[in-house]
């Protein structure tokens, strides 16, 4: 498993940004995959989870604006993500796991494989 991340950038409060995550040895189609982020100075936390069934889980804090989609085909996973906040800044992760279990999703200690992070800044 190669995940790779990508689609981070700087945008205004209010944007829309959408980032995406590739496996490029395509050997995780059917794990789980999930977002996790960590801005400076603070731990990394959960965002969003989804399941090979497209079952989704996602942080309070990200609840209405965000949302986790994938393409089993491509082995990938990607975060639409919508009116932005400052809060929101943030280096984005993306994880994936073969066996971790529904309760588990939101912790990152659950999930073996990691992508390099892509930064997202959120500013005026």
């Amino acid at each position: 498993v190669q995940l790779q991340a990508s689609g981070g950038g700087l945008v205004q409060p209010g944007d829309s940004l959408r980032l995406s995550c590739v496996d490029s040895g395509r050997t995780s189609a059917s794990y789980v995959k999930a977002w996790f982020r960590q801005a400076p100075g603070k731990e990394r936390e959960f965002v969003a989870a989804i399941n090979r069934g497209r079952n989704t889980v996602y942080a309070d804090s990200v609840k209405g604006r965000f949302t986790i989609s994938r393409d089993n085909t491509k082995a990938a996973v990607f975060l639409q993500m919508a009116s932005l906040k400052p809060e929101d800044t943030a280096i984005y992760y993306c994880a994936a796991d073969r066996q971790i279990i529904y309760s588990e999703y939101h912790r990152s200690r659950g999930y073996e494989y990691w992508g390099q992070g892509t930064q997202v800044t959120v500013s005026s």
